[in-house]
């Protein structure tokens, strides 16, 4: 299965409606990459440029990539990127693919 960390920002209606009802983001976040036919490995609220972090496992980047647009239509994030990630063993294997 293929590894991507997905980063983001919550927009100002969001974060209003988590000061008004404050939630679990991780099992929201968890049950849409689920639907999307992935696994949720980590979540993690951020400092910084963004105020998340997610690394998430799939062997179906379109359902995936549906998901993110879902998660962006719904105006509570905003400047999802993703990105696919590497173990060292598969980078370690690129690399003897590359000198051959």
């Amino acid at each position: 299965m293929a590894r991507y960390i997905v980063t983001g920002s919550y927009t100002g209606a969001a974060m209003k409606g988590m000061m008004a009802k404050p939630s679990d983001r991780e099992a929201a976040t968890s049950a849409l990459v689920a639907a999307a036919g992935g696994k949720l490995h980590a979540f993690y609220l951020t400092t910084g440029d963004t105020d998340f972090l997610m690394i998430t496992e799939t062997n179906n980047l379109p359902d995936m990539l549906a998901a993110m647009i879902v998660a962006g239509a719904s105006g509570a994030t905003t400047g999802l990127k993703t990105v696919q990630a590497f173990t060292s063993a598969e980078f370690t294997a690129a690399q003897k693919r590359a000198g051959e």
